[in-house]
């Protein structure tokens, strides 16, 4: 199979690429290169037969209808969007941009290539979004597929907006879609904006350690390559037009999560002092959502996927890669942002 691949130099979308062209598909890697993407992901696999790379921007119809007409792709996994929260609260004009026309003009540009090609019955628009979308859980209750949308940032209305375009080129113009909505990712290739990397880097640096509030905020933790096998399962037996929720049944406190992540260092890079003691609470952000936590029933019982690595086990592998990775992410800590609060209001 022929996969276009949207965001595929970001974290996700490049655990996506690697996994893809492992079982055998072919690959174009279709991504703007913005500040969070990064050659040097895809690396592995980026001379092997199959795959191709093209930098391009979604916002762009004109070069997505030569993309589509060139490659002429049996399915696409668009995963391309802005995705780190509190650039959303300093910034949201580029997540309107990038994540609601980007995909519009992705389903455009997918449909007119589908019913060019006949409408193959084979053809497949795979859209890539997030829990975050159904807002704020309690102590108690997960979110399922007919969770009422309910989103409380910038960033997660316009994936919500976006996953409603989906659905509407569905029903309206037929195009066979499937959608999925992960909790938190985490592991390898992690841009070093977001918790679990800033935790890991902060602490090596010997810098303040920041966790939000009390540290109280629960997520779901879902270890990245686990996420892009389950992608690529609703890919292949999703039904048309139904959505998948992919989680890593891993639910943890922030501040239970950070302490995790300096016991490893404790273990691993041991120092005189314990890494703990660089946890710094820090104001919380604005609409800091309580807790999100995903029943994966649907994916479980429907197509046979339940998640692999404990977060014990995704942990470690992922402080021991930032350990053995110095120069991958020395390289992007120059970039915009990196090792700045952002999202104050």
């Amino acid at each position: 199979m022929k996969l276009l691949v949207t965001g595929g130099a970001g974290f996700i979308g490049s655990a996506v690429v690697r996994l893809a062209m492992g079982q055998g598909h072919q690959v174009v890697n279709l991504d703007a290169l913005t500040y969070a993407a990064c050659l040097d992901n895809v690396a592995p696999v980026a001379d092997l037969p199959g795959y191709s790379f093209v930098q391009a921007d979604i916002r762009d119809r004109a070069v997505l209808d030569t993309v589509f007409a060139e490659h002429a792709p049996d399915a696409v996994m668009h995963l391309a969007a802005e995705s780190h929260v509190d650039r959303s609260i300093d910034g949201p004009g580029d997540f309107i941009d990038t994540n609601i026309t980007g995909t519009y003009n992705m389903l455009e540009a997918a449909r007119a290539h589908w019913l060019q090609a006949g409408r193959p019955k084979a053809f497949r628009f795979h859209h890539i979004s997030t829990d975050e979308v159904f807002g704020s859980l309690g102590a108690t209750g997960q979110f399922t597929e007919d969770t009422p949308y309910d989103p409380r940032s910038p960033y997660s209305a316009s994936k919500a907006a976006s996953d409603h375009l989906v659905r509407a080129w569905h029903e309206t113009y037929g195009l066979p879609v499937v959608l999925s909505n992960c909790s938190n990712n985490y592991g390898p290739y992690h841009f070093p904006e977001k918790l679990v990397p800033v935790v890991i880097l902060n602490a090596l640096a010997g810098q303040p350690i920041p966790v939000y509030g009390a540290g109280e905020n629960v997520r779901d933790w879902l270890y990245v390559e686990d996420h892009a096998d389950a992608l690529l399962t609703v890919l292949q037996r999703g039904a048309v037009g139904r959505s998948y929720n992919i989680g890593g049944e891993n639910e943890a406190r922030n501040i239970d999560l950070v302490r995790k992540i300096c016991a490893l260092l404790d273990e691993k890079r041991p120092k005189p002092t314990p890494y703990g003691d660089q946890i710094a609470f820090v104001t919380d952000r604005p609409g800091h959502d309580a807790r999100y936590a995903i029943d994966p029933t649907r994916i479980a019982t429907e197509l046979g996927w339940r998640p692999s690595v404990t977060l014990d086990q995704g942990l470690e592998r992922t402080v021991q890669w930032y350990l053995d990775n110095e120069p991958w992410w020395r390289a992007l800590q120059t970039r915009d942002g990196v090792g700045q609060r952002l999202g104050t209001g």
